[in-house]
């Protein structure tokens, strides 16, 4: 058992760190908002820290999820960073999506200091999270990777080391793109099959089956066609995201023309007051009036 530190307990680090007490890591927990990490104490075993130094001071492997990469340099690097307090050969850990440039700044400083940088974001959602289902994809050095790895396995279904620093944030960024065109397609498609007089649910019942098969179209299509918004990843983190990736693609020459279309969508949905709604609230463009 290792003595952790999880560092951002939003919808994604609040279970994810109750998952690493339940496998019995001793876990000390920080968040900006002290009412949330004294919320997350009174359910689990763990302690509280006052500052994310604190909560780094000791640990074997430090884990963050915040949101975007202002916020990770903040707690990494930031007045009573955990950059600051981690010893020679530790592991800092960072579950946030951010760009690969960060990714890449924070394993030299961490090298540098003598402690190790894994860089790995998660797909799964708020629902992979409460239930230990996520997937993860690592950027960093193998002998960095090694020493998280049995500890991510807490909250983890799939985890992989796909190379050095930033790779993990690189791939993050295809599963971004992917889902940006499965949402539109299945957007379009439940809209179609409305105007058609079809019967969603039997056309979803036979297409699943087949070719058209995804897991937005499993765990989406049902919400979609009735309306209801509130499940999953928000719209604003998804735009986020997104732009990230067309970041990216503009410096690699990457075209991704579906991608910037999608990307507008959600801005429009987002501007009509749906920043907060799930990514599936794409249909709202199109939905049947």
């Amino acid at each position: 058992m290792a003595k952790v530190a999880f560092i951002g307990l939003g919808v994604m680090g609040f279970p994810m760190a109750g998952h690493l007490a339940k496998a019995g890591h001793s876990v000390t927990v920080f968040n900006r908002t002290m009412a949330r990490a004294q919320a997350w104490a009174g359910q689990h075993r763990g302690d509280v820290a006052a500052t994310p130094a604190d909560a780094a001071s000791g640990a074997d492997i430090v884990f963050s999820c915040v949101g975007r990469d202002g916020d990770l340099r903040e707690i990494a690097l930031g007045k009573d960073g955990a950059f600051a307090a981690m010893g020679r050969g530790t592991v800092f850990v960072d579950h946030t999506t951010t760009s690969a440039d960060i990714a890449r700044e924070l394993a030299g400083m961490a090298s540098a200091k003598g402690f190790g940088f894994v860089d790995a974001p998660v797909s799964g959602g708020q629902a992979g999270a409460e239930n230990g289902q996520l997937t993860i994809m690592c950027g960093g050095a193998a002998d960095a990777y090694a020493k998280a790895e049995p500890v991510m396995a807490a909250y983890a279904k799939r985890m992989r080391l796909l190379g050095e620093a930033g790779a993990g944030q690189l791939t993050k960024m295809v599963n971004q793109i992917c889902i940006a065109g499965l949402v539109q397609a299945l957007s379009e498609g439940i809209a179609f099959a409305q105007r058609a007089g079809l019967e969603v649910e039997a056309v979803i019942d036979v297409i699943s089956k087949g070719a058209a098969q995804s897991w937005q179209m499993e765990n989406r299509w049902k919400t979609m066609a009735a309306g209801k918004f509130d499940f999953g990843f928000a719209v604003e983190w998804m735009r986020k995201d997104l732009g990230i990736c067309l970041d990216e693609a503009r410096r690699n020459g990457a075209r991704l023309p579906v991608t910037a279309l999608v990307d507008r969508f959600y801005a429009e949905v987002q501007e009509k007051g749906g920043a907060r709604l799930d990514t599936s609230s794409l249909i709202t463009r199109l939905a049947a009036s």
